[in-house]
């Protein structure tokens, strides 16, 4: 029988959802032999469309980007660390632009079969005022709908609250 699942493509973004989809997707690959690659995309688009809207300034952008960028290096290292401390060799990637487009993209080019999203932090998330993390939240929100609906292969929301337990014990 031919396999469902050979290549898996995660997309973290910094959220603890992302983490966990990431912990998700490197047991799967450890209990069903798959191959594995983790993406960070810095999403320039959403930095054009707020320098263009005033809502920064552009000399805020090249400074904003750059700590975005430090911040996805970070995550992929964190996961790559992770990965190792269960024996799953990953492939990193950090790219810019706009986050469901890369990410599709990325699913393209690395043939992937899967492709692991995070879920909701909780459901208080949604409640939140209008600020800056609940901006971000739509945005996120945003990015994943467009994944899900455009995506050449099946795309799992990981909403695995406990992941970190079973992670420890696996």
């Amino acid at each position: 029988m031919k396999t469902l699942v050979k290549k898996i493509l995660v997309a973290v973004n910094g959220s603890q959802s992302s983490v966990r989809a990431a912990m998700y997707g490197i047991l799967m690959a450890k209990q069903y032999s798959c191959l594995m690659k983790v993406v960070f995309v810095v999403d320039t688009e959403t930095i054009k469309f707020l320098v263009s809207s005033n809502f920064f300034i552009p000399e805020e952008r090249d400074s904003y980007t750059e700590s975005l960028r430090a911040d996805g290096k970070t995550y992929l290292n964190y996961v790559h660390k992770l990965a190792n401390s269960k024996g799953i060799q990953i492939e990193t990637e950090l790219r810019e632009g706009s986050v469901w487009a890369e990410v599709i993209k990325a699913s393209e080019e690395y043939s992937a079969d899967m492709i692991l999203l995070g879920g909701h932090e909780n459901k208080n998330d949604v409640l939140r005022s209008i600020d800056n993390s609940y901006i971000r939240k739509s945005v996120v929100a945003s990015a994943r709908s467009e994944i899900v609906n455009y995506a050449p292969c099946p795309v799992l929301v990981v909403n695995k609250q406990d992941i970190e337990a079973l992670f420890k014990i696996s």
